[in-house]
């Protein structure tokens, strides 16, 4: 496996060994050992799955207290996956990573607590799968709004095109959030 940084620190992109030959082919999509040496401990206590349609974008989500870390992938399709540092204090407060993750690359992202997640479908389905570091609290969940301008994502769909949720539709902006809300930056 092959733990890499992205833009923002502690957000990795991993790419796990994938072995193949005429029968198919085999990856290890976690072992808790080997991803503790690349900078992403658990404990993982809570395991999600999700199937989606194209153009469906779920997020930017968060919950804070009782933050989650998410180390996710999608075992069918592909999606558009990101990750926007929510810390108050962080150097890179607001900023944003974006990676492709498929069913064909196999790739995995590292979303660290403290910031908030999201993706957006771009093949026809995609079952997208994440490993959670705290239980969820709904008491305790809220967002960034897709779409706020400000974060610079460039999403594969418009306004217009995206299926987005009700609750996902009235998530605020990142200039409107009440900071007192947010984690903290703890570099």
């Amino acid at each position: 496996m092959k733990a890499s940084p992205t833009r923002l620190p502690g957000v990795l992109l991993v790419e796990p060994k994938v072995f193949g030959d005429a029968r198919g082919w085999f990856c290890e999509t976690f072992s808790a050992t080997r991803y503790a040496d690349a900078g992403i401990a658990g404990p993982f206590v809570q395991d999600n799955m999700s199937r989606s349609t194209k153009g469906i974008v779920r997020g930017l989500h968060l919950q804070h207290p009782h933050a989650q870390g998410k180390l996710v992938w999608v075992v069918e399709g592909s999606v558009l996956d990101v990750a926007v540092d929510v810390r108050v204090g962080s150097p890179t407060f607001g900023a944003s990573v974006a990676v492709e993750l498929s069913a064909e690359n196999h790739r995995q992202l590292w979303v660290p607590a403290g910031f908030a997640h999201g993706f957006c479908v771009t093949s026809e389905t995609a079952l997208f799968v994440y490993k959670c570091t705290d239980l969820y609290h709904p008491e305790h969940e809220f967002g960034v709004r897709w779409d706020d301008p400000t974060l610079g994502i460039d999403w594969p769909v418009s306004a217009h095109e995206a299926v987005v949720s009700a609750k996902d539709r009235a998530l605020p902006l990142l200039a409107k959030l009440d900071r007192a809300r947010l984690p903290r930056f703890e570099g």
